[in-house]
């Protein structure tokens, strides 16, 4: 990784000009950029599997992760920003009232599974009934329907590209759960870096893939997480500069957590190179959110995905399985 960084031209692009939702084809060197955010508990996270995590320590980090959700809101309020919330459903059934501020401040409510269980965890029928139940609950609390996805720790790899087809059977619009890089938990390295038809064994939807940089021949993850705590920022600028000028579409996703913005909150014991991941950059990532928030415009994961699922034929086509 860091020889790659050294082959980077780390100058900040500054973006002009807006999106135009109804006609992404025209942007030229503008883009999208969608704002995202996955609303789960601290302990959830996949560093923390397999910790034995107390009751009371789980409450407080709900607690926890609705606070900081709610200071999120507030900083997207008084920019007029709209995002999309994958949000797991365990959470919404334990706290309705969030996920209605979230929607009536205008902003997309989409799944993140129901428990964070990764799709690896799962088989078709535990798959098809985790999304199910997950849209369930949200549909019920917003009244209005669902139709994103987001796998936890981005796992619709090769193995589970079966989960596909089922996401597609259930009607949703899009996914966002391949990120295509190389990486220890995730990634499917080949597959594009914009949004594309992603084709299970029999159907297909629309992915809208990570934010990543191009570096050579390789794939630097830098849409949000801990790539957006640890390295510079001036990166995920270049890399959207990239996708701008390059991007077919034009189009990028970012991603990040609440837990991202609570410094104080208790840390769990985590081995070193977990806690290093978990941890690097939290200090400093409320600051660093305002100074991203204040140099682009954003858009919401649907508004992007209606107009490119209606041109979805001059998208490109991957088979993740092969």
């Amino acid at each position: 990784m860091n020889q790659l960084l050294e082959r980077v031209d780390a100058r900040v692009w500054d973006p002009t000009g807006s999106m135009r939702m109804g006609d992404l084809a025209e942007q030229g060197p503008a883009k999208s950029v969608i704002l995202s955010f996955d609303i789960e508990e601290h302990h959830r996270i996949e560093a923390a599997a397999g910790l034995k995590i107390d009751s009371g320590l789980r409450a407080h980090y709900g607690e926890r992760a609705g606070e900081t959700t709610r200071w999120l809101l507030d900083q997207l309020d008084v920019r007029e920003i709209r995002a999309t919330f994958f949000i797991i459903g365990q959470l919404a059934a334990e706290q309705p009232r969030l996920v209605r501020a979230i929607h009536e401040a205008g902003h997309e409510v989409a799944s993140h599974g129901w428990d964070h269980r990764r799709v690896l965890e799962m088989d078709p029928a535990e798959f098809r009934e985790d999304v199910r139940r997950s849209r369930d609950v949200l549909e019920q609390i917003t009244g209005e329907a669902v139709v994103g996805y987001r796998a936890p720790t981005f796992s619709i790899v090769r193995r589970t590209a079966w989960a596909l087809d089922i996401l597609a059977e259930l009607g949703l619009l899009y996914d966002s759960s391949i990120y295509p890089v190389r990486h220890d938990r995730y990634g499917i390295p080949d597959a594009p870096r914009t949004p594309f038809l992603a084709r299970g064994h029999e159907g297909e939807i629309l992915e809208i893939p990570p934010a990543t940089l191009r570096v050579g021949r390789y794939h630097v993850p830098i849409g949000g997480g801990g790539y957006f705590r640890l390295l510079p920022l001036a990166l995920m600028e270049r890399a959207l500069g990239q996708v701008g000028r390059d991007g077919q579409p034009p189009v990028a996703m970012l991603y990040f957590h609440p837990w991202e913005f609570d410094p104080d909150q208790p840390r769990l014991p985590l081995r070193r190179l977990s806690r290093f991941r978990t941890y690097v950059g939290i200090a400093r990532s409320r600051d660093r959110l305002g100074r991203l928030l204040a140099r682009h415009r954003f858009a919401r994961a649907v508004d992007v995905a209606r107009p490119l699922h209606d041109r979805r034929h001059e998208l490109p086509t991957f088979r993740p399985a092969g």
